[in-house]
C-alpha cells in the first residue's frame, strides 16, 4: 500500500521568542495524513500553524516532537527534498542574482543537471517573466517576487507542492500562469497542498479543506460545504466555541 504524502503523528513545535521568554506553540500534536495525488486546502485565524506546518513538509525547519513523514521519509534528506517544491509565503531571495541565475540555481540543486537553464528559461516565459530574466530579482516589484516564487516552486515538476499563499500580490497576469501551472501539476498527478486566507484560493479545485486551530485539526471536509452556511470567518468563530 502506498504511504500518504505526508502524515503527521503527535507533531509539535514551537518558536522561540528569546532566552528568558517560553516559546510560543505552533503545532500542539497535530495528526493527520494527505493522501498522495489529492488537492488539499489549507485554513485558519493567523498563528494556527499552517505556514509552520508546510515548512516542517518542505524540511525547512525540524518538529520539537512527534512524528513527520513525508513522500515515504525525512524531508531533510536530499532524496526527498528534490520531490517537493514550496513557494513560501515570505522569503528572502538572493536579491543580487537574476532571476534566471537565481531559478538556474535552484534546477541544479533539485538535481535538473544540464537540464537548469533550459527548464528555468521555460518557467520564467510561462509566468511572464522572459523579458526580465537577467533583472535583478532586488529590482523586481512584488508581483513579480512573487511569480519568481511559483516558479522555483514548479520547476522541477515536484510530487509533493507546498503553497503558502501563492496568489498574494499576483496581478491578472500572475494569476493566469498560475492555474496554468496548478492544472498541469494536478494533470501529472502532482499532491497540492496550499495555504491560505482567501476563500477563492480554498475552493479552487481543492478535494478536502483542513482547518487548524491553534495547531490542531478543528474541522475538515469538502470546502463549500465547511463554509457554505457561515462563510470562512463564520466558520472560525463556530469551531472557536466549540473548542473544548
Amino acid at each position: 500500500m502506498e504511504s500518504p504524502a505526508f502524515r503527521a503523528r503527535h507533531l509539535e513545535h514551537a518558536y522561540a521568542r528569546g532566552l528568558f521568554r517560553a516559546a510560543v506553540p505552533t503545532l500542539c500534536g497535530l495528526d493527520f495524513e494527505c493522501a498522495r495525488g489529492k488537492v488539499l486546502a489549507l485554513a485558519g485565524p493567523n498563528g494556527s500553524g499552517q505556514s509552520t506546518l508546510l515548512k516542517l513538509c518542505a524540511g525547512l525547519e525540524s518538529p520539537r516532537a512527534g512524528l513527520l513523514e513525508v513522500l515515504g521519509g525525512d524531508p531533510r534528506e536530499p532524496g526527498v527534498a528534490r520531490r517537493i517544491g514550496h513557494c513560501p509565503q515570505a522569503a528572502a531571495w538572493p536579491g543580487d542574482l537574476s532571476f534566471l541565475g537565481a531559478l538556474e540555481l535552484a534546477g541544479a540543486l533539485r538535481g535538473l543537471g544540464r537540464d537548469a537553464r533550459r527548464r528555468a528559461r521555460e518557467l520564467l516565459d510561462e509566468v511572464g517573466l522572459g523579458a526580465q530574466a537577467k533583472q535583478a530579482i532586488a529590482r523586481g516589484s512584488g508581483g513579480m517576487v512573487q511569480r519568481f516564487a511559483l516558479a522555483q516552486a514548479f520547476l522541477h515538476e515536484p510530487e509533493l507542492l507546498l503553497l503558502d499563499e501563492p496568489t498574494a500580490g499576483l496581478d491578472a497576469e500572475g494569476f493566469e500562469a498560475y492555474s496554468a501551472l496548478l492544472a498541469r501539476a494536478k494533470a501529472r498527478g502532482a499532491t497540492i497542498v496550499v495555504a491560505s486566507h482567501l476563500p477563492s484560493d480554498l475552493g479552487a479545485g481543492a478535494d478536502e479543506l483542513v482547518v487548524l486551530l491553534a495547531g490542531r485539526v478543528a474541522a475538515r471536509g469538502a470546502p463549500h460545504e465547511l463554509v457554505a452556511r457561515d462563510g470562512l470567518l463564520g466558520l472560525y468563530a463556530r469551531l472557536r466555541r466549540e473548542q473544548p
